[in-house]
């Protein structure tokens, strides 16, 4: 709460793109700047004053188009509402002319010094004056980092009013102002928000703010304007507890930033909206690296509502997607609980360089002497704080991890550091980047915590038998699997493709799969709404052309029928076999993916599923080790996609939602089916016509123990009407197939 100020500025800008609640939302450029100066204690409206932003026309070199620029001009100042118009020829021109202007209005008014600016809600000053002055590197005056916001101070008088919906002409209709002008606009009449708003409006709002500004200071309300609204002029750097509660409707999430960016990029990118103490967290990737991605906290939901209208805004040559993000993914990135990385970052104003590479031996005076050497031809940048300005990153066992944050006075010191990027340490060239509190929360919490996932020996695992994990047959087949998708097709072109099975598709049931690069992996599954229309799209849709929109690239496209429990093991990196697709098209290489990938699906619920081999077969194979890497696990209670009681094995899986969010997630797939029968007979096609018979056989199935006299072959007159070549049926003892890597394709019968 603030003492009244002694003027008031009403202000109204106006841009060549969008006007009324899409101010600003589309990045066009300030064309008009309209105020009026109100004296608050006599009660007094000054002239309306006029601002025209227009580019310098010094390169148009013919006298006849020189003389249409003026008359033009002319015409403008004439149709014009305005007392004074003035023109500028850039923004940060017309900024210091509006402050010249308005300084001079005052003095010479003697009614007192103090002023502050009112506008029509926050989007003038927030959404418009100050990202394009921090766009284009341009110092605001500070005369735009306060204001009061009109339609605020209306409410604290009518309380029901609703803020959104407010505009000037409603305010005047409810304080009973009278409109002289009968041609006036009406934002909630506007047809089309998006387009420009007329030349001569601007000013008749401004004379209407004036005259609801004059009413409200005036009997029976006598308003006092105490209470302005602030705009971050620097964001401040700070630590976030896990035990801090913080709001979901005050974080987004910004999408592909460039690499190189930091806390104080992201904050000039949504300059004019205050973000919270320590409110910009940078995402890293599973390397350690930045993935493009921040979590944003801002001070309140009007703010956080106001950086959406931002998405797909730039910051450089590229633009950024923002979306809503909660809390707790705040809290994960952010958060910390170290008391060791709270005494590093307590202290203020630091600027923070993270070194990568460092040897394991590394020690603190080696360190400092790196920043700091005695040599006379190298830069001396000192650590703040000394031994205290330097914090080893360092796994739970206490062994060092390389990495090291190191903290600098000033951003002098800090660029010195940095230009030793890749000088030598020991034997070691050493690399730094320009760092965030956030990010030192990230590297710490990812290197303390015990690792999610016990992951067995490495040379037992090729020790493991190739076990199919496929759900018990019988399952319903209700949902597509694409395949051969052209890696620049988006949703858009899947639906095309699909035609009239679009309207069978479930909702949020297309998932995109991704590879673990984050890129399009050339598949899709699509969930319908029953196995017949499945089966129908499949039959017809298979191996027809899909082009897509972002490129001149086409392919044909193979589709699939699958079931969920099939769809979700595929997801989650298990594989399908051959015998599950159509039955005219037999793969040898099976249909999976490279686990773990990226997707988007919904919850997928597994029953419960038996052990993979008994006890008996376990221990005879892989005594004692293998019964307990074969026997299934069960999951703690309390997961958010799988239920406590079913029998799963633990694997790594990486989720995109939608809006997307950081791979996080650890996964499951369900364990694979019993296996019915200690032995089983076994079906090989696709035999060579010029093979040597049962001898190859025996060699190929060495190790099985399958007795000679259980190989038999089959004619080819029998076997081609369904396989079209040689096939064998073997008798195994155990039911197990051939390892991965073999040529033949074995099936059970």
């Amino acid at each position: 709460m603030t003492a009244q100020v002694d003027y008031l500025v009403v202000v109204f800008t106006a841009t060549s793109g969008a006007s009324g609640e899409l101010l600003g939302s589309d990045e066009k450029e300030l064309e008009q700047l309209v105020w009026q100066l109100v004296d608050v204690k006599n009660k007094k409206l000054g002239k309306v004053n006029e601002l025209l932003i227009k580019p310098d026309l010094s390169d148009l070199t013919e006298e006849k188009e020189e003389e249409d620029g003026v008359e033009e001009s002319i015409e403008e100042e004439d149709s014009s509402r305005a007392d004074n118009v003035s023109t500028a020829t850039s923004l940060e021109t017309a900024l210091n002319l509006f402050h010249l202007q308005l300084t001079n209005e005052v003095n010479s008014a003697g009614a007192g010094t103090s002023m502050c600016l009112c506008t029509d809600g926050p989007l003038h000053i927030r959404q418009v004056i100050h990202p394009e002055a921090a766009s284009k590197n341009i110092l605001v005056p500070d005369d735009f980092y306060s204001f009061f916001d009109l339609r605020k101070e209306f409410k604290k008088h009518f309380p029901t009013s609703d803020l959104k919906a407010l505009n000037v002409h409603t305010m005047a209709e409810s304080l009973t102002i009278p409109v002289d002008v009968p041609a006036m606009w009406d934002p909630s009449a506007t047809l089309d928000p998006s387009a420009a708003l007329p030349a001569e409006i601007a000013a008749q709002q401004v004379q209407i703010m004036g005259s609801i500004v004059l009413a409200l200071l005036s009997e029976p309300f006598s308003h006092a304007f105490s209470t302005q609204e602030r705009v971050s002029e620097k964001f401040e750097t700070g630590t976030c507890s896990k035990m801090e509660k913080v709001c979901d409707n005050s974080v987004i999430r910004a999408r592909g930033l460039p690499w190189q960016s930091s806390d104080q990029d992201i904050a000039r990118f949504f300059r004019g909206l205050n973000i919270a103490k320590g409110g910009a967290a940078l995402c890293l990737n599973a390397q350690g690296r930045r993935n493009g991605e921040a979590l944003v906290r801002f001070v309140s939901e009007e703010h956080r509502d106001l950086a959406l209208q931002r998405h797909k805004h730039h910051m450089g040559n590229r633009y950024i997607e923002v979306y809503k993000a909660s809390g707790e993914d705040f809290l994960k990135i952010a958060g910390g609980t170290s008391n060791e990385v709270a005494m590093f970052l307590s202290r203020e104003d630091q600027i923070i360089v993270r070194m990568r590479g460092l040897p394991f031996t590394a020690t603190h005076e080696q360190v400092l002497t790196f920043f700091s050497p005695e040599e006379e031809l190298k830069e001396t940048c000192p650590v703040s704080g000394g031994k205290d300005g330097i914090l080893f990153v360092r796994y739970p066992d206490g062994r060092p991890t390389g990495d090291a944050f190191v903290l600098f006075a000033c951003e002098e010191h800090a660029q010195c550091a940095l230009r030793k990027h890749k000088e030598i340490l020991g034997r070691r060239y050493i690399e730094l980047f320009k760092s965030t509190a956030a990010e030192v929360q990230q590297v710490l919490n990812r290197y303390s915590s015990a690792p999610l996932i016990s992951v067995a020996p490495a040379p037992l695992v090729s020790m493991l038998p190739s076990v199919s994990l496929l759900p018990p047959p019988g399952s319903v087949r209700d949902c597509l699997r694409l395949r051969g998708l052209p890696y620049t097709a988006s949703i858009e072109d899947i639906l095309t493709f699909l035609g009239e099975f679009t309207h069978d598709i479930r909702p949020h049931g297309v998932h995109m799969v991704l590879n673990q690069q984050a890129r399009p992996s050339g598949d899709c599954f699509i969930q319908l709404t029953s196995a017949e229309r499945a089966i129908q799209a499949s039959q017809r849709l298979h191996k027809h052309i899909m082009s897509s929109q972002r490129g001149a690239n086409s392919r044909y496209v193979e589709v699939f029928p699958c079931s969920t429990e099939e769809m979700g093991l595929v997801l989650m990196g298990g594989s399908l076999s051959h015998t599950h697709t159509h039955a005219h098209i037999r793969s040898r290489s099976g249909t999976g993916l490279s686990p773990p990938p990226c997707l988007s699906p919904p919850s997928y619920s597994f029953g419960p599923v038996p052990p993979v081999m008994s006890a008996e077969a376990a221990a005879a194979l892989y005594p004692p080790i293998g019964q307990m890497l074969l026997a299934p696990r069960h999951l703690p209670p309390g997961h958010a996609y799988y239920p406590a009681s079913a029998q799963l094995f633990m694997n790594y899986a990486a989720y995109y939602p939608s809006p997307p969010g950081s791979p996080t997630t650890i996964g499951f797939f369900p364990s694979p089916a019993s296996l019915s029968s200690p032995g089983g007979l076994m079906r090989m096609p696709g035999l060579t016509y010029n093979g040597n018979g049962v001898k190859e056989l025996i060699n190929a199935m060495q190790g099985y123990q399958s007795p000679t006299d259980s190989v038999s072959l089959l004619s080819s007159l029998l076997i081609g009407q369904s396989s079209g070549g040689n096939a064998a049926l073997m008798s195994l003892p155990a039911l197990m197939t051939k390892p991965a890597g073999s040529y033949l394709d074995l099936a059970l019968l």
